[in-house]
């Protein structure tokens, strides 16, 4: 069995974080309806991207949020890779963290980004993840009936080393949930997704917020997924929504053996 249907969940977002889990539960029972296996919700899907509101919304592991959205994937009988949410540890650190769970809603991954969001852009954005937030220290691959998917959030895509990471533990999907904004995302969403599903040959999708030209931090929205020959397969406009791909793991196995770069890889001398 390796074929699969993902569903890429493109929500808006909005302060009640309550209310947010409901609509990404609504827009998941929707997708469901027509026979996905995996549902991807976008980064901080809980709360507007804004390093002030992180602190506010954090949570620790096992807390309402966690517990809601385990039982979202059991309940819909998927699994479920949950975005990205604050949260909180015991030492009171707080970090950018993407939970997986599987379709009888137990934890099988956690990803807390790996890179944070610290950019300065001439007359373009400014943000300073590291403010508020700490940094993970993991390479994330989860095991799935379909086989090993890589995961990791937004600006850590930008860093061609973790995807090759993943890649050689396994990976033939690389899932990330991401909130590439005004400036960035016309520049470099697209390019990024397919730089990275060619130079490792696996598919890439990004799943990002709705697009919210009164918030503080505009999502580019355009959730995307390509082959692991750099077709576009999905490519959203700035709306809410959620669109469906299908992905065939034993594609990348043909890719990779007709257009072998993984073996033809010199690490005798890189």
């Amino acid at each position: 069995m390796n074929k699969l249907k993902v569903a890429i969940i493109q929500m808006g977002v909005i302060e009640d974080k309550i209310k947010n889990i409901e609509k990404a539960s609504s827009l998941i029972k929707n997708a469901v309806k027509k026979g996905i296996d995996i549902a991807v919700l976008p980064e901080m899907f809980l709360c507007p991207y804004d390093k002030s509101n992180f602190p506010v919304y954090a949570e620790k592991e096992g807390d309402l949020s966690y517990l809601l959205l385990s039982e979202i994937a059991k309940q819909n009988n998927i699994y479920l890779i949950a975005g990205s949410v604050p949260e909180k540890d015991n030492n009171g650190n707080i970090f950018n963290t993407s939970y997986v769970f599987d379709p009888n809603g137990n934890k099988i991954a956690k990803h807390r980004k790996v890179h944070l969001f610290d950019i300065d852009i001439e007359n373009g954005q400014y943000f300073k993840e590291s403010d508020t937030l700490d940094v993970g220290d993991e390479v994330t691959v989860f095991d799935t009936k379909f086989g090993k998917i890589g995961l990791c959030i937004c600006y850590d895509l930008r860093f061609p080393e973790l995807s090759r990471l993943m890649m050689d533990k396994g990976a033939k999907a690389i899932i990330v949930p991401a909130a590439f904004n005004m400036t960035t995302g016309p520049a470099h969403w697209e390019l990024l997704f397919r730089c990275r599903a060619v130079d490792n040959q696996v598919y890439t999708i990004g799943c990002a917020p709705a697009r919210d030209y009164n918030a503080s931090y505009i999502s580019y929205g355009n959730s995307i997924a390509v082959s692991p020959f750099g077709e576009i397969l999905v490519h959203m406009n700035e709306k809410e929504g959620y669109n469906i791909c299908s992905l065939d793991f034993d594609y990348v196995d043909k890719v990779r053996s007709e257009l072998p770069l993984i073996s033809h890889r010199r690490l005798d001398i890189y």
